[in-house]
């Protein structure tokens, strides 16, 4: 399983991640917003490397030019609701990929900072056969994406998973080793942090993106 981090490399994907992390900046709702579609975005590109592409002919206005067009099918799910943005930003680049979504959510035993995930809503195309690209901005334990990879496989078995984070923790890349087919699946993230507090938050992390994207929940 190859795990590729993003940040190991300056490119403006330092950039964004310093402002997504700023608790100053993050007041910005909107600015926020744009930093994790701006991530989307890149991710895709960075995973178009890995697609296949095919020959083929494009007529111009002037001639018949020899041309490299996406050959595999892509379906791209998110676990909702951090992940919306983030899946905004890949649609944009891989623009004519199915569609899939998958609610995940934690809920804490009482009195204790041990939590089951529940799924409540999916909806997805079949990914027989095709490249599935799975997002979640918050790779913390990993847990949320194994449940919802779970629940997208009653749509058939994909060729390939991309799992795609803003950040991830060193405990979700191992979680993720664990549970996925690693002869065919590839971990992208933006940067990796190293630790988890005692409610299962990244840290230094960037705090709770759903609450950053759309408000603070009840």
């Amino acid at each position: 399983m190859k795990i590729y981090n993003l940040c190991e490399q300056d490119s403006l994907v330092a950039q964004y991640m310093s402002e997504l992390r700023d608790k100053n900046i993050q007041q910005d709702r909107m600015r926020f917003r744009t930093n994790v579609k701006r991530l989307g975005q890149i991710c895709a590109y960075e995973i178009s490397k890995h697609l296949h592409f095919a020959d083929t002919e494009t007529q111009t206005p002037l001639a018949v030019a020899n041309t490299r067009t996406l050959a595999d099918k892509v379906v791209l799910a998110t676990v909702m609701r951090a992940g919306l943005p983030f899946h905004e930003g890949m649609l944009s680049y891989l623009d004519n990929a199915e569609n899939a979504f998958v609610s995940a959510y934690r809920k804490y035993r009482e009195g204790s900072d041990e939590f089951d995930i529940f799924t409540e809503y999916l909806a997805s195309p079949s990914i027989e056969g095709k490249t599935l690209i799975i997002a979640d901005p918050m790779l913390a334990t990993g847990r949320s994406m194994a449940v919802a990879y779970e629940a997208l496989l009653a749509k058939g078995t994909p060729a390939h998973i991309h799992v795609v984070s803003v950040i991830a923790s060193d405990q979700a890349i191992e979680y993720v080793k664990e549970n996925f087919p690693s002869d065919k699946t590839t971990v992208w993230t933006c940067d990796l942090d190293h630790t988890l507090n005692a409610h299962s938050y990244i840290v230094p992390g960037l705090g709770d993106a759903g609450d950053l994207l759309y408000g603070i929940k009840e």
